[in-house]
């Protein structure tokens, strides 16, 4: 680079700092390099991927202002990646990042420049450009299969999909819960695909270890303001697994983040393995927020759900393997004897299909039992919430759930108050400090005194003794 472009650089990177303010430029451009000049465009690289999507889609009308001031030829500026630059020097550069211009309109006889940033990668390197985590291209909404326990999360996710930028966000965060294997992360990344399918928003899928090690690797490199900026600049933050979401600054920042996309109108779409309130090692303030969005539980699948994921499998299958077939009765078989989650239909199909080609038989019902025996569990005791606890002692004793968790000290509320207690620590794994919180927010010993009350009780007294009975089959039926 001669002298004479160092010192256009130069001036550029002044005017540049002047426009966007000494927070902003060292954030984005104090690693930004001229690579060359030609007649009309000029050549400039950034070390990440993430930097250069940030400057192209934010600032691209910027940069290319501030040369045109120094050199009125320029109408051309393209950004490309350092490293992939250094790996090769072919002309098509990778998903290198163009900002033209074309003396399409004047204005007091000026020329005005119309930016165009050339989009030609697919959906799924323009969120790998963000820094997002992998998407599977089988997780869309056409492949998911919808049955009364996960019909309301489809619909709600769909509603998110199909929104556009400007519209009212109906549901914020919309926070999606439920066991292993029932279509979580099916239903997220098809959010993420259709909403990014019609390029208007952008739509970032992160796992909440993605997250965790972007904020940390911010941190280390100096550049934890971009990071910030960078996520609330998302249309819509898609955040998976969130119950492993560790760290008291990487929750703070989550949290922040979660407010500033909420109150920018941004839509936020959570998944994790239970609700909000029994994610126990996430900070209050989270926890509060994420409540107050619209909290969706997908039960467990039932037969029906279970014989209609079996044939979606065995129908994708099939597209790479003509002659795969799989008779009803062993698909009946299937979904009556494997119960626990989707992922172990997705196996047994898979299984039968290796079988099935690797030893040119055809699938049969002996051949079914014989190689998914593993994959039949025996029934996990049902998962009892402490809400239902509240729900069916307030139902016995006549009371509402809201005097448990009142202050009221009268006898027709002390009882069933220290009898859910008494249920909710013998038939959950809260600690006593949870339980209380979740009983108005009282002590643990609170809850230890209510506990050792109706033990002793319920070793005297019969009819009390047949009434905790009568709760508790209640609530594991």
């Amino acid at each position: 680079m001669s002298n004479m472009e160092q010192d256009r650089w130069s001036r550029v990177k002044s005017r540049l700092r002047t426009s966007v303010g000494e927070d902003i430029y060292s954030s984005w451009f104090a690693r930004m390099d001229l690579e060359s000049v030609q007649a009309e465009s000029v050549h400039l690289t950034v070390p990440t991927k993430f930097l250069r999507s940030w400057i192209q889609t934010h600032y691209a009308d910027r940069v290319l202002l501030c040369w045109q001031a120094e050199v009125p030829e320029i109408h051309r500026v393209d950004l490309t990646v350092r490293t992939a630059a250094m790996r090769s020097a072919a002309p098509a550069k990778e998903a290198a990042a163009v900002v033209d211009t074309r003396p399409a309109e004047r204005s007091n006889g000026r020329t005005a420049p119309d930016l165009r940033a050339v989009a030609t990668a697919p959906v799924s390197a323009s969120h790998d450009a963000l820094g997002g985590s992998p998407l599977d291209p089988r997780l869309t909404f056409a492949s998911f299969v919808v049955g009364r326990s996960n019909a309301l999360a489809q619909a709600a996710a769909r509603q998110v999909a199909e929104g556009r930028r400007g519209d009212n966000v109906m549901f914020n965060p919309l926070y999606i819960h439920s066991g292993v294997g029932l279509g979580k992360t099916h239903l997220l990344q098809a959010v993420t695909w259709a909403g990014n399918s019609g390029n208007e928003r952008k739509v970032l899928y992160l796992t909440a270890e993605k997250f965790m090690y972007g904020f940390v690797a911010a941190l280390k490199s100096h550049t934890a303001l971009a990071f910030k900026e960078a996520l609330r600049g998302i249309d819509v933050l898609v955040i998976d697994d969130l119950q492993f979401l560790q760290g008291k600054s990487t929750q703070a920042e989550f949290c922040h983040t979660l407010n500033a996309l909420i109150d920018a109108g941004r839509q936020v779409v959570i998944a994790a393995d239970r609700p909000p309130a029994d994610l126990e090692s996430l900070d209050d303030r989270v926890r509060s927020r994420l409540a107050g969005g619209l909290v969706v539980e997908m039960g467990p699948l039932g037969e029906e759900l279970r014989l209609g994921i079996l044939k979606s499998r065995v129908n994708a299958a099939r597209t790479h393997h003509a002659g795969f077939e799989v008779p009803a009765p062993v698909l009946d078989y299937l979904a009556k004897a494997i119960t626990h989650n989707g992922r172990d239909l997705e196996g047994a199909v898979n299984r039968l299909l290796a079988h099935s080609k690797l030893n040119a038989q055809p699938v049969t019902l002996e051949m079914a039992e014989r190689e998914v025996r593993d994959l039949i569990r025996p029934q996990e005791p049902k998962r009892i919430k402490i809400e239902d606890i509240q729900r069916v002692v307030a139902r016995q004793y006549n009371v509402s759930r809201s005097d448990l968790l009142s202050s009221r000290r009268t006898a027709n509320v002390v009882r069933p108050r220290q009898v859910a207690m008494y249920l909710a620590k013998t038939l959950t794994l809260r600690s006593l400090p949870e339980i209380g919180r979740r009983f108005g927010g009282r002590d643990h010993t609170t809850v230890l005194h209510a506990v050792r009350k109706i033990e002793a009780l319920v070793s005297k007294d019969v009819s009390l003794s047949d009434e905790v009975e009568l709760l508790k089959r209640q609530l594991q039926e």
